[in-house]
């Protein structure tokens, strides 16, 4: 059994991170595990927080060299409180899409996060809706009107709650899966079926934490399922329509290279790398031009549907596909009609 000394949690004290082991870990060191789940964080930095009794596993502080094991749970405390709970309103432009007494519609742009977290404690989405409204609402994590959220490279419509009561509701409507969400994907290979669903639960990767993975005989994570149509196809890449039955982290993104077909230019999954095609160094320097024109991963949250939680109406908004993804459909249409004409 690992040495721990015997210190709770004292209350200035504040958590930073929070992370529970799950059933699949093998022992490893606390401060590779750290490693693992913490973006930036150097293993000296985390041994340092060891040393000083910060780290807390099962509320007890324990040593760099404590093997982590299922179901504990790991805690970075530190005597500050975290930059994302010292919340700054900044006069940052937001793409109002619709807003009332209850409720905001936002069409956020590619690259600005939703809220601050570790490494982006300035100029997110958050910060600028503290600056347009006062006193929103704060959920269980403490983040301003979110009852969702997008990926920092995703483009798309995001809801905001004004008041107590709109959070309470649209939170409801997210858990119950009755909101309308649907996304426009360009996705590598051949989508052989016209439309289709894909099922399996996701979780946090057991080989790369920053990445969450499809466990398909929901042993981890949870249940996640996205419907899918194909839009239109470029013969090496296809635009598909998704729409959500459940809202997991990464989940299109995951789902998608769970059956070989990654996000184009999605970095954190692989697919900025060429996945399918020829070897013709005239197609390379194609698919670079492509990843120049959309230099993230081709995801855009297109429609969002919800019941107003004050009138009770079923509100649809709609946002157009962003110039990025539009540029890059645009160069693979000429392509797979220069590819038809040359056959």
């Amino acid at each position: 059994m690992q040495e721990t000394n015997d210190i709770n949690e004292s209350s200035d004290l504040y958590e930073h991170y929070r992370f529970e082991a799950n059933d699949g870990q093998v022992p490893l060191r606390v401060d590779k595990f750290l490693m693992n789940f913490i973006e930036n964080a150097t293993r000296n930095k985390i041994q340092q927080a060891a040393k000083a009794g910060n780290i807390l596993v099962n509320d007890f502080a324990v040593k760099s060299n404590y093997k982590v094991k299922p179901k504990d749970v790991v805690r970075v405390v530190l005597s500050y409180p975290p930059h994302e709970n010292l919340l700054v309103a900044e006069d940052i432009p937001i793409n109002i899409v619709y807003e009332d007494d209850d409720v905001i519609v936002v069409n956020k742009e590619p690259g600005m996060v939703v809220h601050p977290g570790h490494g982006n404690y300035s100029g997110t989405l958050v910060n600028g809706l503290i600056h347009h409204i006062e006193n929103l609402p704060t959920n269980s994590n403490e983040r301003p009107g979110l009852v969702h959220r997008i990926d920092k490279d995703t483009s798309g419509l995001l809801v905001v709650a004004k008041t107590e009561y709109a959070m309470a509701h649209l939170s409801k409507q997210f858990f119950d899966k009755t909101t309308e969400r649907l996304y426009y994907a360009l996705v590598w290979g051949n989508v052989e079926e016209d439309s289709g669903t894909i099922e399996g639960h996701i979780g946090r990767s057991l080989k790369n934490r920053l990445q969450m993975t499809v466990f398909p005989d929901g042993e981890f994570g949870k249940e996640a399922v996205t419907h899918y149509k194909v839009v239109e196809r470029f013969t090496y890449v296809t635009l598909v329509q998704c729409k959500l039955e459940t809202g997991r982290t990464h989940q299109i993104r995951a789902h998608f290279k769970y059956i070989g077909h990654t996000l184009f230019n999605d970095e954190r999954y692989g697919g900025d790398l060429i996945l399918k095609g020829t070897t013709f160094t005239k197609y390379k320097q194609f698919v670079e031009n492509c990843f120049k024109v959309l230099p993230r991963q081709a995801l855009h949250a297109k429609t969002l549907g919800f019941v107003h939680p004050t009138t009770g109406e079923f509100m649809q908004f709609n946002s157009d596909i962003p110039k990025d993804i539009e540029d890059c459909l645009e160069k693979w249409r000429r392509y797979a009609v220069n590819s038809l004409e040359n056959d």
